[in-house]
């Protein structure tokens, strides 16, 4: 299988910047391109920070191959009856080129600012497995009455439906058992951060321990190891991917020879996050081509 490459724009600048880089991420060959869904993130919650349903509406309208998608969209602050809606509207103005990223939400910012309680591991995963649940039947009914423990929906449309039948592709984070278990019931794609590390290897060797147990959970769920496509977040590792053109291919390499489909980098920044330089991106993306074919 080739591997895909994608990378993600953070929403931290106003469009009139930023509608470069989503330009060039296609231009760049990148098969997909991502923005975090977060009301704030990290110490970057003063800003600037952008939605990333309107971000990726406009990415939708300046790119025509691409897929986009949502990293990740969470029950923090989104209610699968309104983001059914979003995600309706995104497939169509993309042509069915969205990706749906989602997670359980972790706490921090977008858990705080609404003024909820904060939930326990065990309350955010009962609560994503509910999300789950009704998001996925909302997208494939025409109409949805739901009442649960977090979420409730009363004749919920989503007319005309999605571009893609019989919805968008649910890219489903997880690294945890019970999370885990989501993707496999619910993924048509696994994405991994791994854990935190304090060196490459040891990050290394946790994301190919994490990579067996999803292959446990999926075929405990009885569904076949090519069914789910598989994601990795190379920049959750010590070594930011685009430090080098060096480290992008052993980084790709490496995730290769875990059966991963899937790479995501991120988009340089000055500083801060994802510090670099967009002429060691520049590299990179001239070296996609041969890296496809010999990957």
């Amino acid at each position: 299988m080739t591997m895909r490459f994608g990378i993600v724009i953070l929403p931290d600048q106003r469009w009139s910047e930023s509608s470069r880089r989503w330009r060039l991420a296609e231009e760049y060959g990148f098969d997909h391109a991502w923005t975090y869904d977060h009301l704030g993130w990290r110490d970057l919650v003063s800003g600037p920070w952008f939605d990333a349903v309107p971000t990726l509406t406009a990415a939708a309208m300046v790119t025509e191959r691409i897929r986009l998608g949502t990293y990740v969209a969470s029950p923090n602050f989104r209610h699968p009856v309104h983001f059914a809606r979003e995600a309706t509207a995104l497939d169509d103005i993309s042509g069915g080129r969205l990706l749906l990223g989602l997670g359980a939400g972790g706490i921090g910012f977008d858990s705080a600012v609404l003024g909820n309680p904060e939930l326990s591991p065990r309350e955010r995963v009962d609560r994503f497995t509910e999300f789950l649940d009704l998001f996925d039947t909302i997208l494939r009914s025409e109409s949805t009455t739901w009442s649960g423990s977090y979420f409730s929906a009363v004749d919920a449309r989503s007319t005309p439906g999605p571009v893609q039948q019989p919805r968008p592709p649910f890219v489903i984070a997880a690294n945890g058992p019970r999370a885990l278990r989501l993707a496999a019931k619910h993924g048509d794609g696994w994405v991994t951060t791994g854990p935190q590390a304090d060196t490459a290897d040891e990050w290394w060797q946790a994301v190919a321990e994490i990579r067996d147990r999803f292959e446990n959970t999926l075929a405990a769920a009885g569904r076949p190891p090519e069914s789910v496509e598989r994601y990795l977040n190379l920049d959750s590792s010590p070594v930011f991917s685009l430090s080098s053109v060096d480290a992008f291919q052993d980084a790709t390499g490496r995730a290769a020879a875990l059966g991963f489909t899937d790479v995501i980098t991120h988009w340089p920044r000055q500083s801060s996050w994802y510090a670099g330089e967009e002429k060691t991106l520049e590299a990179v993306a001239a070296e996609l081509p041969r890296l496809r074919a010999t990957i």
